[in-house]
């Protein structure tokens, strides 16, 4: 797949402490061991110029406080609090200064963020789409890209994932109904 980095961001979704650290309260092994290749991808993207946007998923202690239904707490518990250590990415991925770093608060990271006004300003087309967890902000991400006319394309040996069903589902959803998979060694950058 060849891209043009001009029109190209690499978006790098949650790879938190929260859920790629072994003390992070929602760990998954997966996670951590998605830390190195999304490692690759990331340095692969800067070096061929390509916007690079970390996503963050954190939540204010209240934030759910006075849901009607929708209370991620409920679900997994009290998790990447904002101003905690489980909301800071990982040490092995730092952010630096061109990077573009966005802060959201559900499983999509284009609900009430800057996300698409920061992409329509740079004139992204396309997105490479990696991190944790594939079947959660992941799937949710990309499928809210596609809905948006983006190309979303998932590097599916850079993601993290609680079990293998979960993993290859999203993935398989993904190729099927509004993006796109592939491999890192598969992309190219005109």
């Amino acid at each position: 797949m060849e891209f043009d980095p001009s029109t190209t961001a690499c978006v790098v979704v949650d790879m938190q402490n929260g859920f790629c650290h072994p003390d992070g309260s929602l760990y998954a092994p997966a996670s951590e061991e998605a830390i190195d290749p999304v490692h690759d991808v990331v340095e692969y993207a800067r070096e061929a110029g390509v916007q690079v946007v970390f996503t963050r998923d954190v939540h204010p202690s209240e934030q759910f406080d006075d849901s009607h239904y929708y209370n991620e707490f409920d679900r997994w518990g009290e998790h990447v609090l904002e101003d905690s250590w489980e909301a800071d990415i990982v040490d092995e991925l730092a952010v630096e200064a061109d990077d573009h770093v966005v802060t959201k608060h559900t499983y999509d990271a284009f609900y009430r963020t800057d996300l698409e006004g920061f992409l329509e300003s740079h004139g992204i087309d396309d997105l490479l789409f990696c991190g944790t967890l594939a079947n959660v902000c992941v799937l949710h991400t990309a499928s809210s890209a596609g809905l948006r006319d983006y190309r979303p394309v998932v590097i599916d040996n850079a993601v993290g994932w609680i079990e293998d069903h979960h993993r290859e589902y999203a993935l398989e959803h993904i190729d099927w109904l509004f993006g796109e998979r592939t491999s890192l060694k598969s992309i190219e950058f005109a």
